[in-house]
């Protein structure tokens, strides 16, 4: 299968991302502190320290450690070693995602902070950070507009185009924003009454939003098409209805669209993640998709075309995904025998 023109929007500068506090890469000392330990990218041993305010948090009382808020808020700090220590986590990462083949990087601040002044300001430090060390495109993720505006306008002095993750019918602003700063766009093929049902909604929607999208003067090539995946653990044809959706979209719009987006969510809540992700993204690409929301450190192209397509675990995920597997029992109970492995 063809994936050297796919496209990869780099998904893991996330405020939401955690580690184990347990785990390890977290380093705790003699003197009771914490630090979340990395290899920066010549491979020495870098440490960011966990801040008290983060160890009141619901998540660090359930063991989880938010390690991009840490570094993200640590741009806002006023001791300039502190300041350093965010950077150079967001910046190691950031390099990881280009060197695994992301052609964009996405960027979601939302839960750093409830204030939205906050939000704006670190979405633009982090867009402005990035921006320093890199010249690879931006994909501004938000699921307010406000903060949407702000990194746009930290990204409008780089003559490269940034990508809005996301529009939909409920939020027309967001549009004229990727007009205003000449922001390609993530289309969601949702309506203005919510998520679709089966191949059909998404078939339609995706339709009328990429009319709109053209009719205001939007190129196919400008439009990255969210055709929408929801956990298969929740209803058994919901891979049927992507794959069928993707491939009458593709029938219709030709190459020039890019279509994918979301891909991991498919596993949300299942165990060997990643395994269900490249069959997804493998029958994903017989499909017609072409872009993908995805984090190549973990799920590599490459990888996916020299899968053994006849192992067990492989055709077990793929029957889970084409609706063969009610309730996923049977890939259930392989990861409980130990045949996932």
């Amino acid at each position: 299968m063809e994936t050297s023109n796919f496209v990869i929007v780099g998904e893991n500068i996330h405020a939401t991302r955690s580690l184990k506090l347990n785990g390890k890469r977290i380093t705790h000392t003699d003197e009771g502190n914490q630090f979340i330990n990395y290899l920066d990218k010549s491979n020495t041993p870098q440490l960011m320290q966990i801040p008290e305010w983060i160890k009141k948090t619901q998540p660090y009382s359930q063991g989880q450690i938010k390690h991009f808020m840490i570094a993200i808020m640590n741009l806002r700090e006023a001791d300039l070693n502190i300041r350093l220590e965010g950077e150079k986590y967001i910046q190691t990462e950031v390099e990881k995602q280009i060197k695994a083949g992301a052609n964009y990087i996405d960027i979601n601040i939302d839960e750093v902070h409830y204030d939205l002044n906050i939000q704006k300001d670190c979405m633009a430090k982090v867009v402005k950070i990035i921006q320093k060390y890199s010249s690879i495109p931006l994909s501004i993720d938000s699921s307010n507009s406000e903060i949407i505006e702000s990194g746009l306008k930290a990204c409008a002095n780089s003559n490269i185009k940034p990508m809005i993750n996301s529009v939909a019918f409920e939020r027309p602003e967001v549009f004229d924003m990727a007009l205003k700063y000449q922001a390609k766009i993530i289309a969601m093929a949702t309506n203005e009454s919510g998520m679709p049902e089966s191949a059909k909604d998404r078939v339609d929607n995706a339709v009328k939003i990429i009319e709109k999208a053209t009719s205001l003067g939007f190129s196919l090539n400008d439009i990255y098409l969210d055709a929408i995946i929801f956990p298969i653990s929740v209803n058994a044809q919901y891979g049927n209805h992507y794959f069928d959706a993707v491939q009458e979209i593709r029938n219709q719009y030709g190459k020039e669209l890019y279509i994918g987006m979301g891909l991991s969510n498919v596993s949300f809540g299942m165990p060997m993640r990643k395994l269900i992700n490249q069959a997804f993204i493998y029958l994903g690409l017989k499909s017609g998709i072409n872009a993908g929301i995805l984090d190549p450190v973990q799920i590599k192209l490459n990888e996916i075309n020299n899968i053994d397509i006849n192992s067990k675990k492989f055709e077990l995920a793929i029957n889970m995904l084409t609706g063969k597997d009610e309730f996923c029992m049977n890939y259930l109970k392989a990861y409980r025998d130990g045949d996932l492995n």
